[in-house]
């Protein structure tokens, strides 16, 4: 009889537990967005700083037919990802989830990345003082700075 009332209790603290987590807060427009990061200047547009080959990765947060898009243009080589996207907070950092069907990579992704990316995945966003960004998925990471296309 007390092995019930006890498995009674557990059950609801551990329910209890479930609701305490942090609701997830998403956007799928561009001003949902700027709305979600307190931040009406953030900019749309951001240039890789890490890589060294002259061939930075340019960051486009679209808006689409009503839906976020995100864009990753290789410098001089062209597309290298695009994706539909929702954007949600998760703890300090953006994430944009993406599924299989809705990632396209490009001629300038190499094959290692189109595996990676081709299961599906997310972009994590990660604010890093007011000026930097760094964005990573699945075995790839950069940092990025605002930019004018």
């Amino acid at each position: 009889m007390h092995l019930k009332y006890m498995l009674l209790i557990l059950l609801m603290l551990m329910s209890r537990n479930g609701v305490a987590h942090e609701q997830e807060n998403c956007a799928t427009t561009i001003n949902e967005l700027k709305v979600m990061v307190n931040d009406q200047t953030f900019p749309l547009i951001w240039k890789e700083t890490t890589m060294n080959d002259d061939k930075p990765l340019i960051m486009s947060i679209l808006e689409i037919n009503g839906n976020l898009f995100l864009e990753f243009t290789k410098t001089r080589d062209g597309l290298w990802a695009e994706s539909a996207s929702i954007i949600c907070t998760a703890g300090n950092n953006l994430e944009a989830n993406f599924t299989k069907e809705q990632i396209h990579t490009g001629p300038a992704a190499n094959r290692i990345l189109r595996y990676a990316l081709g299961r599906g995945g997310k972009f994590t966003l990660t604010k890093l003082g007011a000026e930097q960004l760094r964005i990573a998925s699945n075995g790839w990471s950069g940092k990025f700075s605002p930019s004018e296309k």
